[in-house]
């Protein structure tokens, strides 16, 4: 490992400088301690570093469980809430035993597409406030914009309001548009002028021109006053540092609520370190493939670490990995790194983090945000048709509406089977009419590979039109499953058959039979799975 070391250290200084910001701005955006989010890039760096099978994912603190944490630390309190972290990645530890490191493949893509567009627009909402350093008791002039329940829009529109009436900060909202110009500079011309730009991140240079302007405009019209800064706890002994970490409340282990938040984490937390998983292998030009089992294990054992100290829940995460391979990291060795430069800095800078204002943090994830949830993804699902749109849709509107992620994929992954459901319904057999206006006209009807319950009402609907007098010609030459409901029908319809004077022409793998006398017997001696 330590044989790529001079690939490795450049990669993880380049992995710190976008993980600090990263870490302090996904606290924020869960309405956690921003501590918590410095605890949980340290453990996903050091601890899960080591334990992971992957040579170059990155693991820390992430936007797609923001959402999610949130709702958890308002409805539980933060104590609480550490616990479901805790079980959440004791469920990820079974995960990993029982070898469920498939159960990504089990979700349409159109749902995860939809629960990252989703995440994407809520961090996005989410910043508002902080980007334009809103008071949230501020109430605006425009009182006809609320409305009467507390929900995501809610709170849009009582942004909107505030917004509306001038109740917004100068100084933070101008750092704040300066750091969104920064990191779009940085990402779509300076990156591509030289190596630099690529071991120097936007994010990092946005921070330190943030602290800067703070520094010079303190005492001025622009300033900030600290309620618009980053505060984590200047430690002035070890006993202080130590009391910095939050315990979990284990008298609560009984609280259904709790358990079903760790599932949730658990669920969540695995399905996004899989799909960055999938993709960062894809990004790897060793094209290493991660055991996902053992990643499971990996994470699970760094959320207990997490939760049991304060911090918030990890997941690999594909900004960090994607900056990891982009910088050359080659082995497990520049996260691990990164983890302690993360600790490091807790230590040695607490004061300098500080004066890091919260607006250029918005910003940073303002651009997370965007990058999650893109015009041109919209595009793409529209472009697919119907049958992705609508899992889409479903799951990104349910997300915003209700600001609940498992509720949105619950009614994407419905919506999703639906149309599976539409479409085995319509695909179950193919009919074609010769002679449709003779009497004796020759009716062709082709059964698909697999038959279910599901095409019974329209093999029904079928055999029912078939006009009297006329020929049916039933094709199961590709047919390997019948179920035995659609067998029934066509045991019924034999009798039909006989008093309307249709003629039956059965085609299979053992040949052609006319008027069969029992289409059971004739099925169990084909090959055909009943």
């Amino acid at each position: 490992m330590f044989k790529s070391i001079k690939k490795d250290l450049p990669a993880s200084i380049v992995v710190f400088f976008v993980a600090l910001p990263l870490c302090l701005g996904i606290a924020l955006a869960s309405g956690a301690p921003l501590f918590s989010g410095l605890i949980a890039g340290i453990i996903g760096g050091i601890v899960v570093g080591a334990l992971s099978g992957s040579n170059i994912g990155v693991s820390g603190p992430a936007a797609g469980l923001a959402a999610i944490v949130l709702v958890a630390i308002t409805s539980l309190g933060y104590k609480n809430f550490l616990l479901a972290v805790v079980i959440g990645g004791v469920i990820q530890l079974i995960f990993g035993v029982l070898r469920l490191g498939i159960i990504g493949y089990f979700f349409p893509s159109s749902v995860i597409k939809g629960m990252l567009t989703g995440i994407g627009i809520i961090i996005i909402l989410k910043q508002i406030r902080f980007f334009f350093g809103m008071d949230k008791t501020i109430e605006g002039k425009f009182d006809f914009l609320n409305v009467g329940w507390d929900n995501l829009i809610s709170e849009l529109l009582r942004d909107i309001n505030a917004l509306l009436s001038g109740n917004i900060n100068i100084g933070a909202t101008v750092i704040g548009l300066v750091a969104i110009g920064i990191l779009i500079l940085w990402s779509n011309v300076l990156s591509k002028k030289g190596k630099i730009f690529q071991l120097i991140q936007g994010p990092l240079v946005a921070v330190v021109v943030g602290i800067v302007y703070y520094l010079v405009t303190k005492d001025g019209a622009l300033g900030l006053n600290e309620s618009h800064l980053v505060s984590v706890p200047v430690p002035d002994s070890f006993d202080s540092f130590m009391g910095q970490f939050t315990f979990p409340n284990f008298g609560v282990i009984g609280n259904s609520e709790v358990w079903i938040t760790g599932f949730t984490i658990a669920l969540v937390a695995s399905l996004e370190t899989l799909l960055c998983v999938e993709a960062t292998d894809k990004l790897d030009p060793h094209k290493n493939v991660t055991p996902t089992n053992r990643e499971l294990l990996a994470q699970g054992t760094g959320n207990i670490l997490s939760g049991l100290i304060g911090g918030l829940p990890i997941t690999q995460v594909i900004v960090r990995s994607s900056a990891n391979i982009q910088s050359g990291g080659e082995t497990k060795l520049s996260a691990i790194i990164h983890g302690f430069f993360l600790l490091i800095s807790i230590i040695l800078i607490p004061t300098l983090l500080n004066q890091i204002p919260l607006a250029v943090l918005a910003a940073v994830l303002f651009i997370v945000g965007f990058k999650l949830a893109k015009p041109s993804t919209f595009k793409a699902m529209f472009s697919l048709g119907w049958k992705q749109w609508l899992p889409f849709m479903a799951t990104v509107l349910l997300m915003i509406i209700t600001g609940d992620l498992l509720l949105g994929i619950g009614l994407g992954l419905a919506v999703g089977i639906f149309v599976v459901l539409l479409k085995n319904y319509q695909n179950s057999h193919f009919l074609h009419k010769e002679g449709e206006d003779v009497p004796d006209g020759k009716i062709k009807m082709t059964l698909s590979e697999e038959v279910t319950f599901f095409n019974k009402g329209a093999i029904l609907k079928e055999l029912d039109n078939v006009p009297s007098n006329s020929m049916l010609e039933l094709n199961v030459l590709n047919t390997k499953y019948l179920d035995n409901d659609i067998i029934e029908i066509l045991e019924d319809f034999l009798l039909k058959a006989q008093e309307r004077n249709i003629n039956i022409k059965l085609v299979s793998q053992k040949g052609v039979v006319e008027n069969p006398d029992s289409f059971v017997e004739f099925f169990k001696n084909d090959k055909i799975r009943l």
